[in-house]
C-alpha cells in the first residue's frame, strides 16, 4: 500500500516526527559509559506515553522476526545494525550504538534512527561509518523531489556508500510510512536513477542507509531479532522520515 496524505495528516506527521526527533535527542544525552539497553528501553517508553503517542514497536510481528517485537525502541551495539532487542547489555566507552525509533501520534507514524559512539573514545574506523551514513543519506534525500523516481534516491545513497568503499546490502533499506511504519515502496540503499515509482507531494518515505565494514552478509542473533554482520565487523544506520512537497523533501525527523 503506497498512501499519499493530506494536508492535515501532514500536519499530524510533522507532530509524530518531532517527538521522534525530541526523543532519539533525548536518549542520546543520556547514555554514557554504564548505561544498560533496558534502561534506554525503560526512559523510551516513558517518554513515547507521556507524549500521549504509541509505540510502532511493542505489537510488531513481521514475517522476519519472532514477535511480538515486544520493546520500545531498538537498540544495536557495534555488530548489530537492524532491529536490535534491548536486553541486558552495560554500554562500554567506544561503543558504537545505533537507536532506531518510531512512534504513531494522532494516527500517523514517524521513524528515524540515530548512531554514535558512548563515552571518550572515537574509533576511527566507528566515525568514518557514521559520517558515511549520514552524508549517503543527505543524498538520498537532496534527490528525493516531486517528478523523481525511488530509483534516483536509491542511486544517490549507494554512489556515497560505495565511494566511501562499504558493501551494500538490499534485504532491508527505507519504505514508505504514514498510518503504519512500514508500507510501500521499498527504497534500497542502491539503485539505478530514473527507475521505480514516482514521487508525488504527500508521500512519505522513510530513508535508512545502513552499512557494515566489510560484509554485505547479515545474521539473526538466537533473540530471534537482531541483525548483525556475518563477521562480526562494526555497524552504522541513520534515518529520517521525510515528506516529499511540491519543492523537495521535507525533513520530519531533524532535532
Amino acid at each position: 500500500m503506497i498512501e499519499i496524505l493530506n494536508p492535515t495528516e501532514l500536519a499530524r506527521a510533522r507532530e509524530s516526527g518531532a517527538l521522534v526527533a525530541d526523543i532519539l535527542q533525548a536518549l542520546k544525552s543520556r547514555c554514557a559509559v554504564g548505561t544498560n539497553l533496558l534502561d534506554i528501553d525503560s526512559w523510551a517508553r516513558a517518554m513515547i506515553l507521556d507524549a500521549g503517542a504509541q509505540s510502532c514497536y511493542v505489537d510488531y510481528a513481521p514475517s522476519f522476526g519472532r514477535g511480538p517485537f515486544g520493546h520500545y525502541i531498538c537498540t544495536g551495539v557495534n555488530d548489530a545494525v537492524l532491529h536490535g532487542l534491548p536486553h541486558n547489555y552495560t554500554l562500554a566507552d567506544g561503543d558504537l550504538l545505533t537507536l532506531d525509533l518510531a512512534v504513531s501520534k494522532d494516527g500517523v507514524a514517524a521513524d528515524s534512527a540515530i548512531s554514535f559512539i558512548v563515552g571518550d573514545a572515537r574509533p576511527a574506523e566507528s566515525v568514518a561509518m557514521i559520517s558515511a551514513t549520514e552524508r549517503a543519506l543527505s543524498a538520498g534525500i537532496a534527490a528525493a523531489g516531486p517528478g523523481a523516481r525511488i530509483g534516483d534516491i536509491s542511486h544517490a545513497i549507494g554512489a556515497v556508500l560505495s565511494e566511501a568503499g562499504y558493501p551494500i546490502n538490499t534485504e532491508f533499506g527505507g519504505h514508505g510510512i504514514g498510518s503504519t511504519m512500514h508500507q510501500d515502496p521499498h527504497v534500497p540503499n542502491t539503485g539505478r536513477p530514473g527507475r521505480g515509482y514516482k514521487l508525488r507531494p504527500g508521500l512519505l518515505l522513510a530513508l535508512e542507509p545502513w552499512i557494515m565494514a566489510d560484509t554485505a552478509e547479515l545474521i539473526t542473533d538466537a533473540d530471534g531479532w537482531t541483525l548483525r554482520s556475518a563477521t562480526g565487523c562494526r555497524t552504522a544506520h541513520s534515518e529520517h522520515t521525510i515528506a516529499i512537497t511540491s519543492v523537495g523533501a521535507e525533513i520530519l525527523t531533524l532535532p
